[in-house]
């Protein structure tokens, strides 16, 4: 399988749309009439680089601000905890801001072996002992090492256009750089809410065109049985 040749999750010309497009305010034929020399009267006198610098382009929101997050590898030797070396980057909340983070920062076939890269909606930090994670688990997908780099971006995409049915449950997105593989995982709130947590993972692997089974794992599990936890839930 192989997850770059298909795109499923929204492109950014989708996430515009969805919100909605703003378009100049154009003028009524009074207004016209009452223009004063030098003023611009309407497209057809405007060259092309004239016409691109008169319009103003409007940011499109998103539902939820989002922020990214990063564990440098090199830190995570030095932590006294887990997690304590964990880092925000940047929180945004339009289309706009998103593609300027995303394109500004390492994708995860760029990053060094150990690293994990987050999204999370603003105000969860991405560790079990958020109140808004305590309760919840993850989906985990695998790809070859360097291999993600699409996989990250089509769940980002999916998770930020609220392309999800319960998408109100999903906390956010991880991936993590390890020797021979990398993985994504989507963080959600209420592991216990089965018909939630199945449609989320279903989606996703429809948004990825992802065929294999994938696992869900309740945080709880995995706090208790580190490696060893298994998964509850599989589509």
């Amino acid at each position: 399988m192989v997850v770059e040749e298909t795109i499923k999750a929204p492109s950014a010309e989708d996430l515009s749309n969805s919100i909605g497009n703003q378009n100049p305010r154009g003028r009524g034929a009074e207004e016209d009439e009452e223009l004063e020399e030098g003023e611009i009267v309407g497209a057809d006198d405007l060259d092309a680089s004239n016409l691109s610098a008169a319009i103003v382009h409007q940011p499109h929101p998103l539902e939820h601000s989002w922020t990214f997050w990063f564990d440098n590898p090199s830190a995570k030797s030095k932590q006294a905890t887990w997690g304590a070396s964990i880092r925000p980057i940047y929180t945004f909340s339009t289309v706009e801001e998103f593609w300027s983070v995303y394109n500004n920062i390492h994708h995860p076939s760029k990053l060094a072996l150990r690293a994990d890269l987050y999204c999370f909606k603003h105000h969860i930090e991405p560790k079990w002992e958020d109140p808004v994670c305590a309760n919840g688990g993850k989906w985990t997908v695998n790809f070859s090492r360097g291999k993600s780099d699409n996989g990250w971006l089509y769940t980002l995409l999916a998770m930020i256009g609220e392309q999800f049915d319960c998408g109100d449950e999903i906390c956010g997105a991880v991936v993590n750089v390890r020797s021979g593989q990398d993985k994504i995982s989507i963080w959600t709130k209420n592991a216990s809410n089965e018909a939630a947590q199945a449609s989320i993972g279903k989606q996703w692997k429809e948004f990825l065109d992802y065929n294999d089974s994938i696992g869900f794992i309740f945080h709880d599990d995995a706090k208790k049985l580190d490696r060893h936890a298994k998964s509850r839930y599989t589509v």
